[in-house]
């Protein structure tokens, strides 16, 4: 095929592999590594960064993240750099179920290589690990904002609708965790955090013992 015809083909696509662009290339690997790199092509952040997109194909998110039938890509790079840029611009930092949900991966099949990286800090905080950002004033405000916001959600109930949301989605979801909970409710639109459902759940005696709560690694 000739350059017009694969740029056609890839827009079709919308993803392709390194080997499927020889193809369509007749040429060699680090040759269609070269053309990639020439079209500012993106790289999957998961699947090994088997996959690329081209610039204009994604429509990110506000997080800068697009997903195309289970494959995964970034604005800001690799799996680290997205990582790192969005902890240091998140307001309260994150924890590794936070950072997984918005990744849309498994926080430990990933979490492990941040432990020590230079651009985050890794703190425990009420029982949990957060990231926060490296740098000691941006971590400082982030503390505080996560601290604030847990303070104000423990002294409240969850309102009569959120509190029926809660219910529904434990009927559904009966061995989830709280978190998962939490983050299923906020794509719905209910602000309702881990600790407001631990109280709803306390008051009306629906704790399981069996029930999974947010690991130390999480």
């Amino acid at each position: 095929m000739d350059i017009s015809t694969v740029i056609k083909s890839f827009k079709k696509e919308n993803i392709v592999t390194v080997a499927l662009l020889m193809t369509w290339l007749s040429c060699s690997m680090p040759t269609a590594r070269r053309r990639l790199k020439e079209w500012g092509a993106y790289t999957s952040y998961n699947h090994n960064g088997r996959y690329y997109t081209l610039p204009e194909i994604p429509k990110f998110n506000k997080h800068g993240l697009w997903q195309y039938r289970g494959v995964f890509f970034s604005k800001h790079g690799n799996l680290k750099q997205t990582v790192v840029h969005l902890v240091t611009h998140s307001e309260q930092g994150l924890s590794g179920s936070e950072l997984g949900e918005l990744l849309g991966l498994q926080p430990r099949s990933f979490l492990s290589h941040f432990r020590t990286h230079p651009g985050l800090y890794r703190e425990r905080l009420m029982g949990r690990w957060i990231w926060f950002a490296a740098d000691q004033e941006s971590r400082k405000q982030q503390r505080q904002t996560r601290l604030d916001r847990v303070a104000t959600q423990a002294h409240r109930m969850p309102s009569d609708m959120e509190s029926v949301m809660i219910l529904v989605d434990l009927i559904n979801h009966p061995n989830s965790s709280l978190e998962r909970i939490a983050s299923r409710l906020k794509r719905k639109g209910i602000d309702a955090d881990v600790e407001a459902i631990r109280k709803l759940l306390a008051h009306h005696d629906l704790l399981k013992k069996n029930m999974v709560f947010p690991s130390s690694a999480t």
